[in-house]
């Protein structure tokens, strides 16, 4: 019997030691060559939330928060708000009458590979800057290769760091038609937007400032190159400094509207 006792304990000690410790969640994450990393480049919507100057902002009233008669928590709010505004999708109808409305942007429009392209070291020193057809073939001379077909393209200016201060990110704080002049942000020139369409085949684009187009802008020309040719923009980003120049892959869905001309978006990217 003690024979067999000092086996046991031998065998039960080399089986210990030889037992690995249950991972913790990042190392099992890390253990999992498949698993993506995901990061959110939507804004919460709140009072905070960024709107255009000229558009109907955020608004949650409450029906109902707390204990019921019957024993149990229940809340339930009302919400109200203009299409665009805070992290949103523009359907190509909002600048080109026969584009597409939210409904029918079709998905893979919205899912799939994606590029960054990175301008906040001009951007953010100049509130006015225009991303140029240069800043394009810039991102293709450094990484050996065209803008892929069917690519997601962000813009990364940097101003995602400003919201929601309305005189920062915006220009200005002010609201109604006579603010539209104050706005100042960086955004997509049109020469840069008919490069994209002439030369490359994009998916959609999007950016992290209110406007594809630039707060200057009067004629919002990008918005009509880009929509015309049923390319949505999602705008208000964040995020962006987050991601890698390319390797990722976008999953953008915004609230399905029939008919709308652009939506509440919430936007992730997956990176490996």
């Amino acid at each position: 019997m003690k024979k067999v006792s000092t086996y046991l304990m031998i065998l039960w000690v080399l089986v210990a030691c030889n037992q690995r410790p249950t991972a913790e969640p990042d190392e099992q994450a890390q253990q999992q060559p498949g698993k993506k990393v995901l990061v959110d480049l939507s804004h919460a919507y709140s009072d905070e939330t960024v709107y255009w100057v000229t558009a109907r902002e955020f608004e949650m009233d409450t029906v109902f928060e707390g204990q019921t008669e019957k024993g149990y928590y229940y809340s339930a709010y009302n919400f109200s708000t203009a299409e665009h505004g805070g992290t949103h999708i523009d359907a190509p109808i909002h600048f080109s009458e026969s584009g597409k409305t939210v409904d029918q942007i079709p998905l893979d429009k919205l899912i799939g590979d994606a590029i960054k392209i990175d301008v906040s070291s001009k951007a953010l020193n100049n509130p006015d800057y225009l991303i140029t057809v240069q800043d394009l073939k810039d991102w293709e001379h450094q990484h050996g290769i065209p803008i892929p077909d069917g690519s997601i393209v962000l813009l990364q200016t940097g101003f995602s760091q400003y919201y929601p201060n309305k005189v920062e990110y915006l220009g200005t704080n002010e609201r109604g038609e006579h603010a539209v002049k104050l706005l100042h942000f960086p955004g997509l020139s049109p020469e840069a937007a008919e490069w994209l369409v002439q030369n490359r085949n994009i998916s959609s684009i999007g950016i992290d400032t209110p406007s594809i187009d630039y707060g200057q802008s009067q004629y919002f020309k990008s918005h009509v190159i880009l929509l015309g040719e049923n390319i949505p923009a999602f705008e208000n980003l964040t995020n962006l400094d987050q991601l890698p120049p390319k390797g990722f892959e976008i999953v953008a869905l915004p609230m399905k509207i029939q008919g709308g001309s652009g939506a509440p978006l919430r936007i992730v990217a997956l990176l490996p």
